[in-house]
């Protein structure tokens, strides 16, 4: 029984330049398990708290080494000894060494990054793969992409949209390498239509491109003809999934689009009651091949959220991000509210490993489906990808088909596809 000899954070740097809390788990054999926490721009209010120092003239306040100091201070003697591979227990320490109900003590950073640095540390120490470590036999499918290709909404500092993200799925793609030679053909026709037409080829912070688009509609317009042009069939080849990230916009019971886009409307015709923006996603996904819908409503929209389920809930997959925020009482809540139909997985929403496999079990218990994603702010560690891969998760968000911090956590799944080989199999939709 392998036990931690050393546990050692540091601040490093994540997607966005911003500090983020890293940490090196290390054995008494001196095998490593490293880790580090991502962060997002759109938050749900009832995530796990993010702990960073506030102060002004450092990192404008973005700082994590308070996080730091309770890893290295207060977190890391009390697990000094145990065993690397009792993940429940360790976890279990953490929390109730925190003892606040959203990790608000320590930080959910500072928890998280050990939590998933001693599940690869004991993985490393076992030698085998992190993903059959996490899972067990079992493991063996690989999840369909959402693959990121329009950011919008707070995800972008150019485009006036108003819905956070607009994805492409492969939908009958055999293997998880064709799924991304499909993305990487959908992706790059879109940016070749783009600078035909004079539209800026920036892209945003998940690697999506970010013109000033005039309008949903011309989003999605632009979307379709790229996939034409890439010789594909909507619905039955390529399908679009969007984000509205509606907490991001609603307002006194209204769903005020003005917020982000700067169309050719008028203002009263951007803010929308709760049945008018219900009205105008049904109306979108009659008109284009759109399967999947996240946070299409407010997070403390529960009304609004039963009367969108009820309208198009047998029709297409609506996730609850911000609704659930990767928390199991949340989710038992959509479920006895018959809300949704999906959950969106972030693990530094909810703060350990442990807490994050029992809301997942929770969902497919339940017959929601399970989507792992990644952050706005993410770093290059890829442990999301062999998550994913463990519990054999249907879908897995991780961004657009280019920078680092997207691309290595593709680029893990093609390793782990290669290593299944013949027992390797792709998440079908539907």
């Amino acid at each position: 029984m392998s036990k931690i000899k050393s546990i050692q954070a540091r601040q490093i740097l994540d997607s966005r330049g911003n500090p983020t809390v890293e940490v090196d788990v290390i054995t008494e054999n001196n095998i490593l398990g490293r880790a580090s926490v991502p962060s997002g721009a759109s938050k749900g209010e009832n995530e796990a708290f993010e702990l960073r120092d506030n102060k002004e003239n450092i990192f404008f306040g973005k700082g994590v080494l308070k996080a730091i100091q309770n890893v290295n201070d207060i977190i890391a003697p009390e697990l000094i000894g145990k065993s690397v591979l009792d993940q429940i227990c360790i976890d279990q320490l953490m929390l109730e060494l925190d003892g606040t109900i959203n990790k608000k003590r320590l930080g959910s950073n500072a928890i998280l990054a050990i939590s998933l640095a001693t599940a690869k540390a004991a993985a490393n120490d076992l030698n085998i793969p992190l993903y059959k470590y996490i899972g067990g036999i079992y493991t063996c499918s690989l999840p369909i992409p959402l693959i990121n290709i329009v950011n919008g909404g707070r995800h972008s500092n150019t485009s006036s949209i108003v819905f956070q993200e607009f994805m492409i799925i492969p939908v009958k793609a055999k293997t998880f390498s064709e799924a991304l030679h499909i993305g990487h053909k959908v992706f790059y026709q879109l940016k070749y239509l783009l600078d035909k037409k004079g539209f800026s080829t920036n892209v945003g912070d998940e690697g999506g491109f970010s013109p000033n688009f005039n309008g949903i509609e011309d989003v999605l317009d632009h979307i379709l003809e790229a996939i034409y042009i890439a010789n594909y069939e909507p619905y039955d080849q390529v399908a679009i999934a969007i984000d509205c990230a509606a907490s991001e916009f609603y307002k006194n019971n209204q769903y005020d689009y003005s917020k982000f886009e700067k169309s050719e409307k008028k203002k009263k015709d951007l803010i929308k009651s709760r049945e008018e923006h219900i009205r105008y996603l049904s109306y979108l996904i009659k008109k284009y091949p759109i399967i999947s819908i996240e946070d299409g409503m407010d997070q403390n929209d529960w009304k609004g959220w039963k009367l969108l389920t009820h309208e198009i809930g047998d029709k297409i997959q609506l996730v609850g991000d911000d609704l659930f925020v990767t928390q199991r009482n949340k989710l038992l809540e959509g479920i006895e509210k018959k809300v949704a139909n999906s959950i969106l997985i972030k693990v530094n929403q909810v703060g350990t490993l442990t807490e994050t496999i029992e809301t997942i079990h929770i969902a497919k218990k339940n017959k929601y489906k399970n989507i792992i994603s990644h952050r706005s702010g993410d770093t290059e560690d890829y442990f999301i990808s062999d998550l994913s891969v463990a519990f054999n998760i249907e879908q897995i968000k991780i961004g657009s088909m280019c920078r680092s911090e997207r691309t290595s956590k593709y680029n893990q799944l093609l390793r782990i596809e290669n290593s299944l080989g013949k027992y390797s199999f792709y998440s079908k939709w539907n």
